[in-house]
């Protein structure tokens, strides 16, 4: 059942008029329903919107999954920073400047000489050993770079939540603010007739009073429906990018959902983006203890200089040439302890990690059963409120004509017209939580994504950034010209 399938013309009142009532019931419920099409500026569309159209846009959209691709993008760029540690590091010298010699011999000056000394020379430096620290860095940017892209998976899992409770949201409360609406027209015929038939003497001014308090509540109810739909137009173009405009009832993605409770942790506990990005965060701490340990170990380097000097000296110029090759050798023997305590550091940090993808599997778990849960009982809950629904609706009617022979009073026709009220807003209610839980359950288990949904959008690939600047040598423009 779709969410707007609850909605129904209101119920006809009883009294001597009541063909005429009918009628007119009739029209002003689809007059109301038309003033609430012309007066939203989401009805005013020709062209339906689909929950798929919207989560499309949604996706192209989202300034919160646009930052996180932003922040995958710098995280690619660790990776050429670390292996510029295997590239030699290449330094050009110039210098130049003025000296004066003055030499005196028993306070008489024996020489005097001006020159003005220029050097020019080009270093290259290469690492050959440094304990390993350069593949280990290098491993633990990819390893970022991995956590980063499920961060991203995560986001946008996120963010198609977020756009199937706005899109659902949006659809329940223009449904219930048209159950409201109805209710009002109801009542205030309700009143009319009540007061008619107690100019007449067949009832009490009390049944007058609580018409009218009816009333008066039903109207407050469609305030308050009209100002959660706005609230809910307002969350719509935030997530969404656009006012809501004629949205299609929307059904559950249960084709998608995992078959039992066990798929549906299996899949998560192999999948999810949370666990997934845990478990390269282990990977990046366990990285960094080797990185610290390669610190205690010999770093063996090589460079090579070529520099040329020069002294001019009058007419006079004297130039040297020298070229050199040398290879150091770096031996640590002990640095005061502070490379040990981060050692012992970075192992305390990497026990840490290790629990907390444990923490991730069992909140993902946790999850799981959760939105299992909610979606198996937003499936009952809606045959229950069917069937509730179908009752009242018998109910009211037999209430009303028990009402005609005086076996009822306003207050019990009043009351079981409620009720009715009550049990089709929860039926509206538990089918747009059927479609969210759907999408929740999707997401609990790790695979909501616009690739399983087919949405038709031009799917963002992280690692087309890191291929193009993963080999890196020069320049500080970025792959989009920035």
């Amino acid at each position: 059942m779709k969410v707007i399938d609850a909605v129904r013309r209101p119920e006809s009142v009883s009294g001597p008029e009541s063909s005429f009532s009918k009628r007119l019931l009739l029209s002003a419920s689809l007059a109301c329903i038309a003033l609430c099409m012309a007066c939203s500026d989401f009805m005013s569309s020709a062209r339906a919107e689909s929950i798929s159209g919207a989560l499309a846009k949604s996706y192209g959209y989202s300034p919160d999954l646009n930052q996180q691709r932003a922040a995958t993008r710098a995280s690619d760029e660790a990776v050429p920073r670390a292996t510029a540690g295997w590239r030699p590091t290449v330094t050009a010298t110039s210098t130049m400047g003025a000296q004066a010699t003055r030499t005196y011999d028993g306070g008489k000056l024996k020489t005097d000489s001006n020159t003005i000394p220029r050097t020019n020379s080009l270093a290259v430096t290469q690492t050959l050993y440094n304990g390993g620290r350069v593949g280990n860095t290098v491993r633990q940017a990819e390893s970022t770079v991995l956590q980063s892209r499920e961060t991203l998976r995560q986001s946008e899992q996120d963010v198609l939540l977020a756009g199937s409770t706005a899109y659902m949201n949006v659809l329940r409360d223009t449904a219930l603010l048209q159950l409201q609406s109805n209710n009002v027209e109801v009542l205030q015929q309700q009143l009319k007739q009540t007061e008619d038939r107690f100019q007449v003497g067949e009832v009490t001014r009390t049944d007058v009073a609580q018409s009218q308090a009816s009333l008066a509540q039903g109207q407050a109810s469609a305030f308050n429906a009209r100002f959660n739909l706005q609230n809910s137009i307002a969350v719509y173009r935030q997530v969404i990018g656009e006012q809501p405009r004629n949205l299609e009832p929307a059904r559950p993605v249960e084709i998608l959902l995992p078959r039992s409770l066990e798929d549906a942790t299996a899949k998560a506990q192999k999948s999810h983006p949370r666990i997934q990005a845990a478990l390269h965060a282990v990977d990046v701490a366990a990285l960094n203890v080797t990185i610290q340990e390669g610190a205690l170990l010999p770093t063996l380097t090589a460079t090579g200089t070529a520099a040329v000097n020069r002294d001019v000296t009058g007419n006079n110029n004297y130039q040297n040439t020298t070229y050199s090759a040398i290879a150091s050798l770096s031996v640590p023997l002990y640095e005061g302890g502070a490379t040990y305590s981060a050692v012992r550091q970075a192992k305390e940090t990497l026990g840490q990690a290790r629990l907390a993808a444990d923490v991730q599997r069992e909140t993902v778990r946790s999850a799981v059963i959760a939105a299992w849960g909610a979606f198996q009982t937003t499936k009952l809950q809606i045959q229950s409120y069917q069937a509730q629904v179908r009752a009242n609706e018998i109910a009211l009617e037999g209430v009303r004509e028990e009402a005609k022979v005086g076996q009822r009073t306003t207050l019990d026709v009043l009351n079981a017209q409620q009720t009715l009220l009550n049990s089709r807003v929860s039926l509206v209610t538990s089918q747009r939580d059927q479609v969210v839980a759907s999408y929740g359950l999707l997401a609990a288990s790790g695979q909501l994504s616009a690739a399983t949904l087919g949405l038709r959008v031009d799917a963002y690939d992280p690692t087309l950034h890191f291929d193009q600047v993963k080999n890196k040598w020069i320049g500080t423009r970025t792959p989009d010209g920035n």
